[in-house]
């Protein structure tokens, strides 16, 4: 059976678009459902694949927070290129941290945060994310043992050196939260254990926007987007959306 590799989503609709952000060593697979359940709702969806992420993991080890940031801001241009006034923002995990940036940064509708972290673990603990990655790259395409055995040496030998600017990027996005001014639309799964989940209390508390909704989904893991409420979630994030006031 031949495996490809995923794509970034472009879903075109009506005129009121969202950018669908993934996380860090995650890629479009991720929004694909909630992309296509709002697309089915009349909302145009895009989601980038941030620079070395969707392809080899000896390609990720190669890029950057910086790099990501500059997809993510690319993905908002396409957009405004192709017409779109009005862009809100959903992410997931660093997608959320992203999220919340471009809340500060750049003229966005609303935000919408699934399981954002403001705090981050261990480089080292980050860095076996990236062997899970390779790990997982390296059952879809039925590399050999011996092959797999030498990607994961290769990773560990070379390492990720632009992993320590992951947590700076995390800490400055956490010390702007403050001039969120947006609606927002805060997301966090009770049993995941990839991130701190005070998080989320925090980017409520946090954020200056008016007006702004927090909820924790009690049967869901870090990707909240695949997980048990997935539909309870795609839903939820219609009708926040659907609160917004858009021009069209």
């Amino acid at each position: 059976m031949r495996v490809s590799l995923p794509k970034p989503l472009f879903f075109e609709a009506g005129p009121r678009a969202v950018l669908l952000l993934h996380g860090f060593t995650g890629n479009s697979a991720d929004v694909h459902m909630l992309g296509r359940f709002l697309q089915k709702h009349g909302y145009t969806s895009i989601a980038p694949h941030y620079k070395g992420h969707g392809v080899s993991p000896e390609k990720l080890i190669q890029t950057s927070p910086s790099d990501w940031w500059q997809d993510v801001i690319g993905a908002y241009q396409e957009l405004l290129d192709k017409g779109y006034k009005e862009i809100a923002v959903a992410g997931l995990s660093l997608g959320g941290v992203f999220s919340l940036k471009l809340g500060y940064t750049m003229p966005v509708k609303g935000i919408v945060t699934m399981c954002a972290p403001m705090t981050m673990k261990t480089t080292e603990v980050m860095f076996e994310g990236v062997l899970k990655y390779a790990k997982d790259f390296a059952r879809a395409f039925a590399l050999t043992q011996e092959q797999q055995e030498k990607l994961l040496r290769t990773l560990q030998e070379k390492g990720m050196p632009s992993l320590p600017e992951l947590p700076k990027l995390i800490m400055d996005v956490r010390s702007h939260v403050d001039e969120i001014y947006a609606p927002i639309f805060v997301v966090q799964a009770r049993l995941d254990t990839v991130i701190d989940k005070s998080s989320a209390q925090f980017i409520y508390d946090t954020v200056e926007s008016n007006e702004k909704n927090i909820k924790w989904y009690e049967q869901s893991g870090h990707v909240i987007t695949l997980d048990k409420e997935r539909i309870e979630l795609q839903q939820d994030v219609l009708d926040f959306f659907e609160g917004l006031d858009w021009e069209e």
